[in-house]
């Protein structure tokens, strides 16, 4: 996740994918396999369409167009309508509901509405919400939002009924968290 959009590269994807679940390769089970995407929604469509039992996770991080193309200029092709449609389908052809990742930046995305939005597009549809408190990055203006914004968000959506979790953090002490990780070891590569 983070480096790459899988589904640009569909035909090696599912190669990998075989050889990773396939009992004569590494025989992981495919419930234990999760692609990433930015949201290329015909691709999610053709990806659905292999029936396969693995997870897909949508990089969301926001429920509101404008906010949306801003983070993640992606959304520029494909608006909220269209990517909500391809979950839907998604889950219909395969049966296995999608993970919404949304990155929670403090005074980006985080505010009572961006929560209602969200809960708005996740209603209906067969999916989990993975809230994701953006971790701090030297070079970036993003900043964590207060733990009470993050349960504040978690309640607002488990009131409409929505599945959701908050990501656990992990490495962060060690600037190995998620974000943190990437950026130090490309720095490092321009030393």
């Amino acid at each position: 996740m983070g480096i790459g959009e899988p589904l640009d590269n569909l035909h090696n994807l599912r190669i990998f994918l075989s050889m990773l679940t396939d009992e004569n390769g590494i025989n992981i089970s495919q419930r234990n396999v999760t692609v990433s995407t930015c949201g290329l929604v015909p691709k999610m469509r053709e990806l659905a369409l292999d029936h396969l039992g693995i997870t897909l996770a949508l990089s969301l991080h926001a429920a509101d167009q404008k906010k949306r193309e801003e983070l993640m200029p992606v959304a520029k092709s494909y608006d909220l309508d269209e990517l909500k449609d391809a979950c839907e389908y998604y889950f219909e052809e395969t049966g296995r509901r999608v993970t919404l990742e949304y990155c929670l930046i403090g005074g980006v995305n985080d505010s009572g509405k961006d929560a209602e939005k969200l809960a708005k597009f996740a209603g209906g549809l067969h999916c989990h919400v993975n809230l994701i408190p953006v971790n701090p990055v030297r070079e970036s203006q993003w900043r964590q939002p207060g733990r009470e914004r993050v349960s504040s968000c978690n309640i607002k959506l488990e009131n409409y009924l929505i599945n959701v979790t908050i990501r656990r953090e992990m490495g962060r002490d060690i600037d190995g968290a998620c974000g943190q990780l990437r950026k130090g070891f490309s720095e490092r590569l321009e030393d």
